[in-house]
């Protein structure tokens, strides 16, 4: 992926749209979001939050519209027609891996290899896809599970951890990879209550090291506590955007009030 050049910024959608058949899910999205930066997506069910995030990661092909990730636009290249309109060509799916390569990505499920023990489940991706030498992807696996608080689990499989402690591994997953970039999709939203805090901290010290991050979520606490950009999204477009204390606590946009009123 081609570094941006100082300034850029590390995500930039612009006027995206999104189709499923008749469903019109993202009405014209803009973001951006700045190198080092933690954005936080809230709103309700059904509002394109998760869509937006998949469309980032190339796991979505947006319909309308242009997405930047650090520079490069995502999933097509440009060529100029005869009347000098840019025209767009789909990139091959093998280019597409490779610039999604660069993002990491949790999701809602785990998603781990039911097979393979945490440490497997971490050394996986950067044996197999960047082509990392076995015993340094074992020795930053070991790294990344000590970071995510779970060295004493390392040759457990996951039916043998917690819900809490699977979506652990998840992260240390996708930071095996190096990502620039790292996407939550509501990370928290299949886990037991009392097992929240234990990944909302994980997350919270990745940001404190300058990950740049987009988190789609319903912990509007959390959002308060980390977030440098907090996004209000409804009915697929973008309500409300600004600092926490600006859009949670002090929303300017009736719909934003409305929603703040209901869960907080």
């Amino acid at each position: 992926m081609t570094k941006a050049p100082d300034g850029e910024p590390m995500v930039k959608a612009r006027g995206v749209h999104k189709f499923f058949g008749d469903l019109h899910v993202l009405r014209g999205v803009d973001l951006t979001v700045k190198p080092g930066e933690v954005c936080v997506i809230l709103g309700p069910s059904g509002s394109g939050k998760s869509t937006l995030l998949r469309c980032i990661n190339e796991l979505e092909t947006i319909s309308a519209g242009r997405i930047w990730v650090d520079g490069e636009l995502m999933g097509f290249r440009t060529t100029a027609g005869r009347e000098g309109q840019e025209i767009l060509h789909r990139l091959k799916d093998s280019t597409i891996a490779k610039q999604r390569s660069r993002i990491g990505m949790v999701f809602q499920r785990f998603n781990l290899f039911p097979h393979r023990t945490a440490l497997e489940n971490v050394t996986e991706a950067p044996i197999n896809v960047k082509k990392v030498p076995k015993k340094a992807a074992r020795k930053r696996a070991s790294e990344l599970l000590e970071r995510v608080g779970l060295s004493d689990r390392s040759d457990h499989y996951p039916s043998q951890l917690s819900g809490g402690q699977q979506q652990r591994v998840a992260i240390a997953r996708a930071m095996a990879m190096d990502p620039e970039l790292m996407l939550f999709d509501e990370p928290t939203s299949a886990l037991d209550p009392e097992l929240v805090g234990e990944v909302l901290a994980v997350i919270q010290d990745l940001a404190q090291s300058g990950m740049t991050m987009v988190v789609v979520t319903h912990e509007v606490g959390f959002a308060r506590q980390v977030a440098d950009q907090v996004v209000f999204m409804d009915e697929g477009v973008i309500v409300e955007r600004g600092t926490p204390e600006q859009v949670i606590d002090n929303p300017r946009e009736a719909r934003t009030r409305e929603f703040f009123s209901k869960v907080l």
